[in-house]
């Protein structure tokens, strides 16, 4: 810490009160819903998650937007007129193109503060994968690391990052075109549970389908059994939209197998809660080499 400040956006799906202990800073993210349009902060100040899900339920239509150049402009220069570089982790490029505006601001700014940095790292991450990121580089930045040499790890360490996530209902997926209209109505009529996640050009891809909740949860923890790195000594994010009860049993789960693995449950946005709709449940943990 000290010479630099620690930035993420708001799709890395941290609450108000993580993102303090860490010392990192989120950039908010706009989202229509039903018309009005909104912003995204740490605290949910405009609206919160219970009222979005509630929503969305009821069917009010959500669509996410970029993070606009002057966002940025705004949350980058209050850092560099208090003398800080910025070290900022940004959402996969594989699923939006809001890093496009970020180098074309932190660009301009740096002209304008040539004795200050700009480092921004393509996370090729999403939601709590992201978030979980975000935990694991603050550790480092607590810790007193470089800024050069916590990006150079950060670039590393998130190809390592593995997210796997089931949905409750197909139609947000149909919507994005993951699946297909026929997939969505047989899915749902037989209680299909897709399981997706990133690939490693931060794309979101469907891998496996599962019939039932129960079954879908435990694909998700297979994952962890066969690949996860160390579980009794690293760190799981799990992440639910709106659904409480899908992440205490996989909270469980991890539990059973893993009594030492450090858990953090954790809340996903409308920025991504627009996209899989309520009762989307993830889990996220570092893989192997």
């Amino acid at each position: 810490m000290g010479s630099y400040s620690l930035l993420t956006d708001m799709t890395c799906d941290l609450d108000a009160a993580t993102l303090e202990l860490l010392h990192v800073k989120a950039i908010p993210m706009a989202f229509q819903l039903g018309g009005s349009e909104y912003n995204h902060y740490p605290d949910e100040r405009e609206i919160t998650l219970e009222d979005f899900y509630t929503r969305l339920k009821a069917g009010e239509d959500a669509k996410t937007s970029q993070i606009a150049p002057g966002v940025y402009q705004e949350y980058f220069e209050a850092e560099l007129k208090e003398g800080k570089d910025i070290l900022y982790l940004c959402f996969t490029s594989g699923l939006s193109g809001t890093i496009n505006t970020a180098y074309l601001i932190a660009n301009q700014l740096m002209d304008e503060y040539p004795e200050r940095k700009i480092r921004i790292v393509d996370t090729l991450c999403a939601s709590v994968g992201e978030g979980l990121l975000v935990y694991l580089v603050s550790e480092k930045y607590l810790a007193g690391a470089q800024m050069e040499e916590l990006a150079a790890w950060a670039e590393d360490i998130k190809k390592r990052i593995r997210h796997w996530f089931t949905v409750e209902d197909l139609y947000h997926l149909k919507r994005g075109g993951r699946v297909s209209a026929m997939e969505a109505l047989v899915g749902s009529a037989l209680k299909i549970k897709p399981i997706l996640s990133v690939d490693k050009e931060g794309k979101l891809i469907v891998v496996a389908k599962e019939r039932g909740t129960k079954k879908a949860l435990a694909y998700l923890m297979e994952q962890l059994l066969l690949n996860g790195d160390n579980p009794n000594e690293s760190l799981a994010v799990i992440g639910h939209a709106n659904a409480p009860e899908l992440a205490d049993a996989v909270a469980d789960m991890v539990k059973s197998n893993f009594p030492g693995m450090k858990i953090v449950i954790s809340k996903i946005g409308p920025i991504i809660g627009s996209h899989v709709g309520a009762g989307m449940c993830a889990l996220v943990f570092v893989g192997k080499e």
